[in-house]
């Protein structure tokens, strides 16, 4: 999963407390594992646990072997935030020293180089729009 600015500082003040990637990630793996998955449409889905809920849009990706992703991302030598969604790991860091640690498999691979956000998943990623305190709706499926 992917965050906006917006999304960033909302977990931040709200959830994690703490500016460090390293800290707020493992906030928000938790509270999406204590949370119920809500598909509003094809593109929007979002997880709430009763009190809040994290509104996400779907991301277009491609599905690629490690090896493809590895040569995609060589030429970039700036810091990116770097998302392995299955080992829950997120860093900002080189994206070639991240793929390191990645197992060789067939992966859902998201770049954008604009905002400098790399995501690898077997699942397709998200992007996290904003947090916000649960609607009536959600907070009555959360029971």
């Amino acid at each position: 999963m992917l965050l906006t600015r917006h999304a960033r500082e909302r977990l931040i003040k709200r959830l994690a407390k703490n500016r460090k990637s390293e800290r707020f990630y493992p906030q928000l793996w938790a509270f999406l594992d204590r949370s119920r998955r809500i598909d509003v449409n094809e593109r929007i889905v979002i997880f709430t646990d009763g009190r809040k809920s994290l509104v996400c849009s779907r991301l277009d990706c491609e599905r690629l072997p490690l090896e493809e992703i590895k040569e995609r991302v060589g030429g970039i030598s700036r810091a990116y935030e770097c998302v392995f969604l299955d080992g829950r790991t997120a860093r900002e860091t080189i994206p070639r020293k991240f793929l390191e640690s990645v197992p060789d498999g067939e992966y859902c691979f998201y770049i954008n180089r604009e905002k400098r956000s790399l995501y690898i998943g077997r699942a397709p990623p998200l992007l996290a729009i904003t947090l916000r305190p649960a609607k009536k709706s959600e907070r009555e499926c959360a029971d």
